[in-house]
């Protein structure tokens, strides 16, 4: 399964070459990443995703410029790989004919009190397992459109 998160450009997200600026790529990253684990978690009363969390990693790959328009873009995330202590998000941003970004975060659950990672708890796994894509026999779908070095 896949998350989606509508995500609108504003003319602040812009450079000077009136492109979304690339730093701006990673707020969309975090706003649906915060969508993703906060919203969706399990349901009232669960401390799942509860306290903080840490990203201990980004990667991400510049596909195509996007520039500023009224629609929305749509950031699409899935988790994949979950570990003791840590998971991998990966994302699209992209709109209906175009991927503009594709990129990846680590994230470390973090225990606030305790100033220290944490565990990933059984409820959260059985969350992330919903969304879990290690993409398997995908490979190409990951490698089509990336931009030479």
């Amino acid at each position: 399964m896949r998350h989606l998160y509508s995500c609108p450009l504003r003319w602040s997200d812009m450079d000077a070459f009136g492109h979304v600026n690339n730093a701006v790529f990673v707020r969309y990253l975090e706003e649906a990443r915060i969508d993703f684990m906060w919203r969706l978690a399990p349901g009232e009363g669960s401390t799942s995703f509860s306290g903080g969390s840490v990203v201990a990693r980004h990667e991400i790959d510049y596909v195509r410029p996007l520039v500023h328009r009224h629609a929305p873009v749509t950031v699409e995330s899935w988790v994949t790989k979950i570990g003791a202590a840590s998971m991998t998000i990966a994302y699209e941003i992209k709109d209906e004919d175009t991927v503009y970004v594709r990129a990846s975060t680590v994230v470390v659950p973090y225990d606030l009190d305790q100033q220290r990672p944490r565990r990933i708890t059984a409820e959260e796994k059985a969350f992330l397992r919903e969304y879990l894509d290690d993409g398997a026999g995908d490979g190409a779908k990951q490698q089509e459109g990336a931009v030479a070095a």
